[in-house]
């Protein structure tokens, strides 16, 4: 019935998620309000955790792709579940320092990491710094020299495979901003040059090929390629990668027409691969790193919203209009992302209509879906969008000068504020 299995309908006929209901948080916190549930983030990392424990013997590492949802408290937790952390900027390097969380367990990535970012992730002690193209290995060594310093380093790859999802969201081709390309020789230059360098020491390889992605088939793929890469380094230089991260980009359940594979599932099939590929190319088996996100942030979210204006235009649509929009979710405007949405306060009764909800943000394409099954939508009614705790909080702005919603954790029966919502002092701050 619903996209993620903690949402339920109480005996007041009301959407409930970890069994909380929903419109009495509406109530108490008002919308737009970004909801997590506790529970399912921590299980999702347990599950990825200890399948990387049974399938790699202990010589693994599960890395929380923090860009998927960046907060103080979720940094905690992650730490908490004894995991690791990808920071991609200085404000997500900087939260992770403030939250206490353990510095040797962040990887550090970016396609164009300023000067101040390589600097802050030396003095924190970052436990991988993931280089992306030649001008930072240089700026890196200089930088690592000047501080006494040699931090560990990874090369971000791009294995050319197609991911068969959104082009928007592909990384792993030859024709892509991040990453050294195979095919053109530049990632073996970039390695042949860091096995000489004196102050930073080549740790490992990095590899992501895209997002959202259900096909484990190219997963399997750039494992292959990946270790092939690995033997060819061990036959020329005689160098031994320690660590091989290949990254995130597992899909989730946005609404019924997607079917994910089980975390373990996607790594027990790439185990096999890794381990035969090994033995086959006599090479040792690497440290094994992945850096799910979207899988673990996103289905323990819902946002909800406040219904405004219902607008029928005959033989045409109906537009159901919220309090929020494309500034606390702009994925629909860039990406066409679907999802499933429920009127809360209604959730026991059939879904008897398909409305187009649309945001309060002052431009045509500000939704938040189209043709959208949804139960009749009244002014004040309660509307929860389901997954959406990943890219939504992340990816909000204050377009049109709006304010950020809070962010409520759910817990055990309660709820509690972890990022609170932004005021209208907020927003002229550094107003001069």
């Amino acid at each position: 019935m619903f996209v993620s299995d903690n949402l339920g309908i109480n005996s007041d006929g009301n959407l409930t998620v970890g069994g909380v209901d929903t419109v009495k948080l509406a109530e108490k916190y008002g919308t737009p309000l970004y909801v997590m549930d506790e529970q399912v983030i921590r299980n999702s990392l347990r599950q990825f955790h200890d399948s990387m424990n049974q399938y790699y013997s202990g010589n693994g590492e599960v890395h929380f792709a923090s860009k998927a949802f960046s907060c103080m408290e979720m940094c905690r937790i992650v730490a908490n579940e004894g995991d690791g952390l990808d920071v991609v900027s200085i404000g997500e390097l900087y939260t992770a320092y403030k939250a206490g969380f353990p510095m040797g367990k962040v990887g550090f990535h970016g396609n164009n990491k300023t000067n101040e970012e390589l600097r802050l992730a030396i003095e924190y002690g970052v436990g991988h710094i993931i280089v992306d193209n030649i001008c930072e290995l240089h700026r890196l060594e200089a930088i690592a020299a000047e501080m006494n310093a040699v931090p560990h380093i990874m090369f971000r790859i791009k294995p050319g495979i197609d991911a068969h999802t959104h082009d928007f969201v592909k990384t792993g081709q030859i024709d892509s901003k991040f990453g050294f390309a195979l095919e053109t020789g530049e990632a073996f230059e970039a390695v042949k040059e860091a096995v000489n360098c004196k102050n930073v020491k080549l740790y490992g390889l990095h590899c992501h090929i895209g997002s959202q992605i259900f096909d484990i088939a190219p997963f399997e793929e750039a494992a292959k390629v990946m270790l092939g890469f690995i033997s060819e380094i061990k036959n020329k230089f005689g160098f031994e990668i320690e660590g091989l991260n290949l990254g995130g980009g597992f899909g989730i359940k946005y609404t019924g027409k997607d079917d994910p594979s089980p975390f373990e599932t996607y790594i027990k099939r790439v185990s096999v691969v890794v381990k035969s590929e090994c033995d086959r190319l006599g090479i040792k088996h690497p440290k094994m790193f992945i850096e799910p996100g979207r899988s673990i942030a996103g289905p323990a979210g819902i946002t909800l919203y406040t219904v405004g204006a219902r607008k029928e235009i005959p033989n045409i649509r109906t537009y159901v209009s919220v309090d929020g929009g494309m500034a606390d979710n702009p994925r629909y405007i860039l990406y066409g992302s679907e999802y499933d949405a429920i009127v809360a306060n209604k959730a026991s009764e059939e879904k008897s209509e398909k409305v187009t909800i649309a945001g309060k943000c002052c431009e045509s394409g500000d939704l938040i879906g189209e043709n959208m099954p949804l139960q009749h939508a009244e002014s004040g009614d309660i509307i929860a969008v389901c997954a959406t705790g990943a890219y939504n909080y992340s990816m909000s702005s204050n377009y049109n000068r709006l304010q950020k919603p809070a962010v409520v954790f759910v817990n055990n029966g309660q709820s509690r504020i972890v990022v609170k919502r932004e005021t209208l002092d907020d927003i002229i701050k550094n107003d001069i």
